[in-house]
């Protein structure tokens, strides 16, 4: 099975494995940038991709069904906000805390970042389905890791609950 993330006229489509790697790296630059209650709702969003939690090949989101926010001032400062992050992600920023070299994340970022630069957010926010409402932000972070997750639902963040072989 495969996890498609959709956005503009682009899709990526990525392995349950290709997956993993994807949002681990995107998680740990969106915990560090994260400032604003758009941020954490994108965060929360992010921790509902953990297959360890939510079922392997079970996972994705399209960029049009985000609530992008009520203003084009807004919308424009969340859609900066995932560029940046994702920057900031394919920068190598804190890759050493994963215990494991991300293959070939760079690419799948940059089709990402090509998927948000090509998506125009939607000025109604009624078409979002799937994206955390303001009540669901992922407003906490594990102390161990400095990751936002979804506790208390969940007991830890990604880095706390991935499988051991």
């Amino acid at each position: 099975m495969s996890n498609i993330f959709s956005g503009g006229s682009h899709d990526l489509d990525l392995s349950n494995g290709a997956t993993a790697v994807f949002i681990d790296v995107l998680m740990l630059a969106v915990s560090d940038l994260a400032s604003e209650d758009w941020d954490f709702r994108f965060a929360a969003l992010l921790t509902l991709q953990d297959q360890n939690v939510m079922g392997r090949g079970a996972v994705g989101f399209d960029l049009a069904e985000f609530d992008w926010g009520a203003t084009e001032r807004e919308r424009a400062r969340a859609k900066d906000f995932v560029l940046r992050a994702t920057a900031l992600a394919a920068s190598g920023h804190r890759w050493s805390e994963l215990g494991y070299h991300p293959p070939r994340v760079h690419d799948y970022l940059h089709r990402f970042t090509t998927m948000v630069e090509s998506c125009t957010p939607p000025a109604d926010s009624s078409a979002a389905r799937g994206f955390p409402g303001p009540d669901e932000a992922a407003m906490a972070s594990c102390v161990r890791h400095r990751v936002l997750s979804a506790l208390p639902l969940w007991d830890g963040c990604f880095l706390c609950n991935r499988p051991h072989y």
